[in-house]
């Protein structure tokens, strides 16, 4: 599954696995969402409702673009750092270019879309 994450000044593009939690992502799009940075590895955000872990591995680790579901929290993730294992880390997909995602502190509004294919 394709997705459009569009930023104020940028579209970036991304692939979803098909992952049962991927596949209920993308079903709560289109989605606002309010990315502010979380421990200066990744962009972080509150989703409107948990999604399930049903069939996925106890953890991941995270690459530079991973978009991630961090289940103990039930927020969304987006690597702009690797990181390493981590217990409750989802894989949901990848940006299509990992260092499109703009870093700095401040957070700022992204829209996740899904592209019909």
């Amino acid at each position: 599954m394709k997705i459009n994450i569009i930023l104020n000044d940028k579209t970036l593009t991304a692939t979803l696995n098909n992952s049962p939690a991927s596949r209920e992502f993308a079903a709560l799009l289109p989605l606002t969402l309010q990315l502010k940075d979380y421990a200066r590895e990744e962009k972080i955000s509150d989703l409107p409702s948990r999604l399930t872990t049903e069939g996925s591995p106890e953890g991941a680790t995270a690459k530079k673009g991973d978009i991630t579901l961090y289940a103990p929290w039930g927020n969304l993730a987006i690597f702009y750092k690797a990181h390493s294992y981590v217990t409750g880390l989802i894989k949901l997909g990848q940006l299509d270019e990992p260092d499109a995602l703009p870093v700095h502190p401040d957070a700022y509004s992204a829209r996740f879309e899904l592209l019909r294919e």
